[in-house]
C-alpha cells in the first residue's frame, strides 16, 4: 500500500492534504504540521533544512514512500537537499506558480506573495529566470499573515490591514495576476478578493501539486488500482497543541481527527507524546 507523507510548518499544508484526498482517494496519508516552529519564513535556510530532514525521517519511519513538501518555504530551502539526502524517497515540492501567471497576465505585471525564505531560495529565483523574462514582478512577504491564519483570525481589521498593505500597492502598479507563494495564503483568498475585485486573477498552486503527485505515483508504479476506494486513512501529527490544528480540520474536512502531538528533542528527534 502506498503511503503519502505531507508536511508543512503549520496548518497551510492541510489545504494541500484536503485536495490530495479529494482527487486521490484510497491512499493512506500522514500529515505533519510543525506548529511548534511556525512560521518558517523568517528562519535561516540551515534551520529550515534541519527541521525538514527530521520530519522526513519521521515520515519515512511511518512508512511513507512519497513525501509532499506542502510548504513553499521548506521547498525553497530543502527540496534539492532532501532529494540528495534521501535518494530512494520520492519528493514533490511547492514551486511558485510564476509560469502560469506569465501565461495569463495581460499587463505583464505579476504580484507574488511569499515568505522571505521563499524569495531568498534558489527555487524561486530559478523559476523567475526561466519564465519571467518579459514580466515585471512585484513581491510582498505579508508580515504577520501566517500567524493570523494559524490563529484562525481571518476576519479582524488587523488581518485586513496586512492584506491591504500587500495588495493595494500592487493594484496601483497595474498588477493583474497574484501568485500565492505560501500554502497558508489560500485560506485568505476570499479576503484578498474583497480587496482585489473580480478582474485580478489569484493563482493557487494546489491543483498543480495534486497533478504532479498523481504523475509521480503513475510513473513509479505506486498508483492504487481502486482510486475510487475511500478506505485510506489519514493520520495527523503536530508539534504543538492539537487544538490549534483541529479548527482547520473541522473547517476543511467537516469531521474530527485524532491529532497526535509530537515533541522536538534537543537533538532534533521527534517523539510522539500520545500513545498510538
Amino acid at each position: 500500500m502506498t503511503k503519502i507523507g505531507v508536511f508543512d510548518s503549520g496548518v497551510g499544508g492541510l489545504w494541500i492534504l484536503k485536495n490530495l484526498q479529494d482527487e486521490l482517494p484510497g491512499y493512506d496519508y500522514i500529515f505533519f504540521g510543525d506548529q511548534g516552529h511556525v512560521p518558517y519564513g523568517s528562519r535561516s535556510i540551515e534551520e529550515i533544512r534541519s527541521f525538514s530532514e527530521a520530519i522526513t525521517n519521521f515520515l519515512i519511519n511511518k512508512g511513507c514512500n512519497i513525501i509532499v513538501i506542502a510548504c513553499n518555504t521548506a521547498s525553497a530551502a530543502s527540496l534539492k537537499y532532501l532529494r540528495d539526502k534521501f535518494p530512494k524517497i520520492l519528493f514533490v515540492g511547492m514551486e511558485p506558480a510564476i509560469k502560469p501567471a506569465v501565461e495569463i497576465t495581460n499587463t505583464k505585471k505579476v504580484g507574488v506573495l511569499a515568505t522571505p525564505a521563499t524569495f531568498q531560495g534558489e527555487l524561486y529565483n530559478s523559476v523567475v529566470e526561466r519564465f519571467a523574462h518579459d514580466v515585471e514582478i512585484f513581491k510582498d512577504t505579508c508580515p504577520g499573515l501566517v500567524k493570523k491564519i494559524e490563529d484562525g483570525d481571518l476576519d479582524s481589521s488587523e488581518t485586513h490591514l496586512i492584506l491591504e498593505k500587500a495588495l493595494l500597492p500592487m493594484i496601483e502598479k497595474g498588477v493583474d495576476t497574484i501568485v500565492l507563494g505560501c500554502t497558508h495564503y489560500p485560506f485568505a483568498i476570499s479576503k484578498m478578493k474583497e480587496i482585489l475585485g473580480e478582474k485580478i486573477n489569484v493563482i493557487d498552486p494546489t491543483e498543480a501539486v495534486v497533478r504532479q503527485v498523481s504523475r509521480v505515483l503513475e510513473e513509479n508504479n505506486l498508483a492504487n488500482e481502486k482510486l475510487l476506494d475511500n478506505s485510506g486513512c489519514v493520520d495527523i501529527y503536530t508539534s504543538s497543541d492539537p487544538a490549534r490544528m483541529n479548527y482547520v480540520l473541522l473547517k476543511l474536512f467537516k469531521s474530527c481527527f485524532d491529532i497526535k502531538r509530537v515533541e522536538w528533542g534537543e537533538d532534533l528527534k521527534l517523539t510522539i507524546l500520545d500513545n498510538e
